[in-house]
């Protein structure tokens, strides 16, 4: 398990990290979510004792990382794909991890094979496309067999048949008890990965929450309706006490409504029901609507030309700064 308490990261008067205090826990896969700089990287980071926080602490299964003898056997990372030695063969990089850490040389062969880097095994890394150097980076979090493993951007570069794949071995890692700890831009991915969500916006927590719970607290829910008798059942709904709205394509939503009271009630009422369905924001919607305050940068509503003089649209700060007289 990795715990945070009170952590807090400053690089001059940028305040990257602000008193963060959350649990990843076992058996899940706990995804970790924020606008761009939000401070996520060096969350991660200070994690690994990469960076130092000005304050607070972090511990690996209640030992700072510092602590750890043989670190791969504890917890495996992904953060930089591109952190290899471009002369380095996939191998001879793994042998090397392999070496500074006690784990037997038959476990390099293992993740190769794991991964499916097995036939370019004697090739070096520079000639490595992302998706490789990705697939090179997740066998060396998994070398030492770790009950914790943490991903940053783990299906960058990857092909529709690795994005399941990295899916599917994240999933079974939490099946078998592991910490997983992952941090995506991808809301699509993380919705079919993560079971819980850790969110940040301007270095803070502002969710720590199972993702059902997450989607359900920062989205409105409602039922579609489709019918024939619009009238009818506009007035039934509005001596229910029910509000519709007027929906896409000739249909009606009830805000927060509940489809067997609705379903109950047309029937009562002899109105037939061509659609009668629960609609529920995705969690891309809902993280939206979560981190609309946290986000540093938003694409301008209008058009305007770029430094190049194209058109599109134009990006600025979302606090911009006064210019001096």
């Amino acid at each position: 398990m990795i715990e945070l308490h009170e952590l807090t990261k400053r690089y001059g008067d940028t305040l990257a990290v602000d008193g963060l205090s959350f649990q990843v826990r076992r058996g899940v896969v706990t995804g970790f979510l924020g606008p761009n700089g939000a401070g996520k990287s060096t969350t991660m980071r200070m994690i690994l004792d990469l960076d130092r926080p000005t304050s607070g602490r972090v511990t690996i299964d209640g030992k700072h990382y510092g602590q750890l003898s043989e670190p791969l056997k504890y917890i495996g990372a992904l953060l930089e794909a591109k952190a290899v030695h471009p002369g380095r063969t996939a191998r001879d990089h793994l042998r090397w991890l392999a070496q500074s850490n006690r784990i037997p040389p038959r476990r390099v062969d293992e993740v190769l094979g794991l991964v499916g880097l097995s036939p370019v095994a004697g090739k070096r890394s520079r000639g490595f496309s992302l998706g490789m150097g990705q697939r090179l980076g997740i066998a060396s979090a998994l070398l030492g067999d770790p009950e914790i493993v943490m991903f940053d951007e783990p299906v960058n570069g990857l092909d529709p048949e690795g994005i399941l794949w990295i899916r599917n071995l994240m999933k079974s890692l939490a099946a078998e008890g592991r910490t997983v700890f992952v941090s995506s831009h991808l809301m699509s991915e993380m919705a079919l990965t993560a079971d819980h969500l850790v969110v940040i916006g301007r270095g803070r927590l502002l969710a720590d929450l199972p993702m059902p719970e997450f989607i359900r607290q920062n989205s409105r829910s409602a039922v579609r309706i489709r019918t024939p008798q619009v009238e009818q059942l506009l007035t039934a709904l509005d001596r229910a006490g029910l509000r519709a709205e007027a929906g896409p394509a000739g249909t009606y939503e009830v805000v927060d409504g509940d489809p067997t009271r609705i379903g109950e009630l047309a029937a009562a009422h002899g109105v037939v029901l061509h659609e009668l369905s629960p609609q529920q924001a995705s969690l891309e919607e809902a993280f939206m609507q979560m981190t609309a305050d946290s986000v540093e940068y938003h694409a301008g509503d209008g058009e305007g030309r770029d430094a190049a003089g194209a058109w599109g649209a134009t990006w600025q700060p979302k606090a911009p700064r006064q210019e001096a007289n």
